[in-house]
C-alpha cells in the first residue's frame, strides 16, 4: 500500500496499515480451522458456528437441562489456535500474551443467581482450554491467571455485595506448583457496634472490604520471571516491585 502524496502522517498509517494487511494474511493461512476436532466440532451440515458448537456451550446452573454458548470459550478457543499456529514457519513466536475477558462480577444485586451462572461459565471456559492445550501437548508452555482492577465486599448489602479492594485470583498451567494458597489468607471478623467496621479483624475495613497482603506486582513479577525476565528487567516493568522483599511468590517452576 503507498499514499498518493509525501505527507509523513499519511505515510505512515498506510505503513501500518499495509503491516495490519500482511500480518492478517499470514495468521488467515497458518490458522487451523475452528472446526477442527482440536478446538472444536465440525458441523453435520452448513457453516461452522461458534455459538453452536456443544464444545463451546455450558450447562446453565440456573436452568437444568439447558445449555448456554460461552464466550470465554469462544475468546479461549482463537487463543488456542493461535498458540498452535506460533511454531509454524509463517509465525515463527517464541513469546505471546493474550488478553481474554469476561464482565458480569459488578453483582450489586442478584448475586446468589448471577455468581452461580459466572462460576459455570467460567469452569466451563478453563475447562475447555485446559483439555485442548492438553491435545496440543502445550499444558507446561502455557499459563493462564486472572487479573481484576477490583474486588468485592466480604459482606452483603441485601441481594449482592459491594465494591472492595483485595481479592483472590488464581493461576493455572502445567508449570504452575499447585495445589497451594500463595500470601496470606484474610481474617474475618464480624461488625461492631456501629456496624461499619471490623475491630477484630486486622484485614477488613468499612463495609467488609478486604485489605490485600500480596502485592499485584509481586504477582506480576513471579510470572514475569517465569517468562523469561531478568531481576533487573522485572524493575523496570515493575518499578514498585523494589518496595516488596519477596518479589518471586515461589508458584512457578524454572521454565
Amino acid at each position: 500500500m503507498t499514499t498518493r502524496g509525501g505527507h509523513l502522517l499519511e505515510a505512515d498509517l498506510s505503513a501500518v496499515a499495509a503491516r495490519s494487511m500482511q500480518a492478517e494474511s499470514l495468521l488467515r493461512n497458518a490458522l487451523k480451522p475452528a472446526s477442527d476436532p482440536l478446538f472444536g466440532t465440525a458441523p453435520a451440515s452448513g457453516n461452522y458456528n461458534a455459538t453452536n458448537d456443544p464444545k463451546l456451550r455450558y450447562a446453565d446452573p440456573n436452568n437444568p437441562g439447558t445449555t448456554v454458548a460461552n464466550p470465554l470459550a469462544q475468546q479461549l478457543q482463537i487463543v488456542a489456535r493461535m498458540i498452535d499456529a506460533a511454531g509454524t514457519a509463517e509465525i515463527g513466536a517464541k513469546r505471546q500474551v493474550f488478553f481474554v475477558s469476561m464482565g458480569g462480577f459488578d453483582t450489586h444485586d442478584a448475586q446468589n443467581n448471577n455468581h452461580a451462572q459466572l462460576m459455570a461459565r467460567l469452569a466451563h471456559a478453563l475447562r475447555y482450554f485446559d483439555d485442548t492445550l492438553g491435545a496440543m501437548g502445550a499444558r507446561n508452555q502455557v499459563t493462564t491467571f486472572t487479573a481484576s482492577d477490583f474486588g468485592r465486599t466480604f459482606t452483603s448489602n441485601g441481594d449482592g455485595t459491594d465494591h472492595g479492594w483485595g481479592a483472590h485470583h488464581f493461576v493455572a498451567g502445567g508449570a504452575v506448583r499447585g495445589g497451594d494458597l500463595y500470601g496470606t489468607f484474610p481474617v474475618y471478623g464480624a461488625k461492631n457496634a456501629n456496624n461499619n467496621n471490623f475491630d477484630s479483624s486486622p484485614d477488613q475495613i468499612g463495609n467488609g472490604a478486604l485489605l490485600p497482603t500480596t502485592s499485584v506486582d509481586q504477582l506480576g513479577a513471579t510470572l514475569g520471571k517465569w517468562f523469561g525476565l531478568s531481576d533487573t528487567q522485572l524493575l523496570d516493568v515493575f518499578p514498585n516491585l523494589r518496595n516488596f522483599s519477596g518479589r518471586d511468590l515461589g508458584f512457578m517452576n524454572p521454565a
